[in-house]
């Protein structure tokens, strides 16, 4: 079944607004997911393309790794090869234009372990053949909290405390940068003081911070804003003083946030929502200045929360107070020039 409800979706209903307003999306994922540790789940070229054309003028996105179709055999390092293999495929069709106006996955972000080290090498060259005009670099997870309530990717051999120290992960990082290729960075807010000394490390490496930082505010973060917001702040500002890290400004939707608007009778519009998200994202524009922001989609996770019109609707509504030039880097340009999009 597709991922997202939108039949409650649907409840909530408004016009799209400045619909002409270009816009190069740089964050969603394509899953198939039919495992045991969840219902069988849908998001691919055909649920995306009815998001993107609810009214907005979505001219590009940019595909971030999920974990979705890995390779079945092979050596464990070089399955993530398939999930790429598989996006370059549905990147093809939409830029065959049957689709839509819209190019689909026209950047590719993948997985490579950066543990490995520097036999991290060869993967990223594969990575490389499998798609070697959209991919553009990779996302190492590293979310990690002490607290059992709060997700992270540990389970999956995937993150650990302080692995943004581990002198094999900063070998195989610098063989990204070395070889020109991205890193998203998604992880929780505690350990953004971590990624500013990471960043330093590297100011060659082109770091892409996901989601405004990992902002917790469930589980042992709840009810205490007052300490976690200026905690996030103060190792946001911290990460804002490395020129080579960008920023994506969304992933609230996420339960995680505390925000609370996936339990709602009728979904969220976007004059609320607006409300809600200017404190965080203009705290981060103004640290990392329009050149290094942008607006993202994060769906179909942050589907539970609100539709794709509602959430660009609140992202224009937002930016009103920004002029016309800090809009377009905002919404499109930064986007392009992270990824390497020239339309």
């Amino acid at each position: 079944m597709p991922y997202g409800n939108n039949d409650w979706l649907a409840l909530t209903s408004e016009p799209t607004l400045e619909p002409k307003l270009p816009i190069c999306d740089p964050h969603h994922h394509f899953w198939d997911l039919r495992t045991v540790r969840m219902p069988y789940q849908r998001y691919l070229l055909h649920e995306l393309v009815s998001d993107i054309d609810s009214g907005h003028n979505v001219t590009s996105t940019v595909f971030i790794e999920a974990g979705a179709m890995y390779k079945a055999d092979g050596p464990d390092e070089m399955k993530p090869v398939g999930e790429v293999e598989f996006v370059q495929g549905l990147s093809a069709a939409s830029a065959s234009g049957l689709y839509g106006e819209s190019r689909a996955a026209a950047s590719i972000i993948g997985h490579a372990n950066l543990l490995l080290g520097d036999r991290v090498r060869p993967v990223l060259e594969s990575l490389l053949l499998a798609s070697p005009s959209r991919f553009k670099g990779i996302r190492h997870s590293v979310t990690w909290d002490p607290h059992p309530e709060i997700e992270n990717k540990a389970a999956r051999g995937r993150a650990k405390q302080n692995q943004l120290s581990d002198p094999e992960f900063r070998k195989g990082a610098k063989i990204l940068s070395d070889m020109g290729l991205s890193l998203e960075a998604w992880l929780f807010f505690p350990q953004l003081t971590e990624l500013a000394e990471f960043a330093k490390s590297l100011p060659d490496l082109k770091i892409i911070l996901n989601h405004v930082g990992g902002l917790l505010r469930i589980g042992p973060y709840a009810g205490n804003d007052s300490e976690i917001i200026e905690k996030w702040k103060t190792g946001l500002a911290a990460v804002a003083e490395c020129p080579n890290v960008f920023i994506k400004l969304g992933g609230l939707g996420m339960p995680q946030t505390g925000f609370g608007w996936d339990t709602r009778e009728t979904p969220i519009g976007s004059e609320e929502l607006a409300k809600d998200m200017a404190p965080f994202l203009d705290y981060c524009i103004d640290q990392f200045g329009p050149s290094r922001s942008m607006f993202e989609s994060n769906f179909p996770v942050d589907k539970v929360s609100f539709s794709y019109n509602v959430l660009y609707n609140a992202f224009k509504i937002l930016s009103r107070k920004y002029n016309s030039n800090e809009r377009a880097q905002m919404f499109k340009d930064t986007a392009c020039s992270v990824y390497g999009i020239d339309f």
